[in-house]
């Protein structure tokens, strides 16, 4: 398994992983357009051709919001969310990120063990932030 940099050929991929994962996913074309985004940070585990997981981000300044992270349901509990989620921060803090911040439903407590044990703590709650299923996010935020 690698982590690396997204490139053009895993957009169909992610795309697919977000249909899979989330009730209201991406378009293919709102992915690829993150690959001419100056402000974007997108990151891939491979499994050879196969995009196991990946992560999506977007920086401002020297602010983070992590906006996606999906791992495909076949290469869950290996520690890819880990791994991303660490590369993430990795290259963030070389582009100059101070803060990553993101939001999880109160519901994936599997999602908040994994953030919690990475060092993040809750700042905040959005009511009603999902849609489908209507659900309240917590906010989680890390310094570094």
């Amino acid at each position: 398994m690698k982590i690396i940099k997204m490139e053009r050929d895993h957009v169909p991929q992610i795309a697919g992983l977000e249909a899979l994962c989330f009730p209201d996913p991406w378009s293919e074309n709102s992915i690829a357009t993150e690959l001419a985004n100056p402000l974007s940070c997108w990151l891939v585990a491979v499994d050879g051709d196969t995009v196991a997981g990946y992560v999506g981000s977007q920086t401002v300044i020297d602010e983070t919001d992590m906006m996606n992270i999906a791992v495909h349901p076949d290469y869950r509990r290996r520690g890819i969310a880990r791994q991303l989620v660490e590369a993430l921060i990795h290259d963030l803090k070389l582009r100059g990120s101070h803060r990553l911040t993101l939001e999880v439903r109160t519901s994936n407590e599997a999602a908040q063990k994994l953030y919690e044990s990475l060092g993040f703590t809750q700042i905040g709650l959005r009511k009603n932030y999902y849609r489908n299923p209507k659900e309240d996010a917590l906010i989680l935020t890390l310094p570094f």
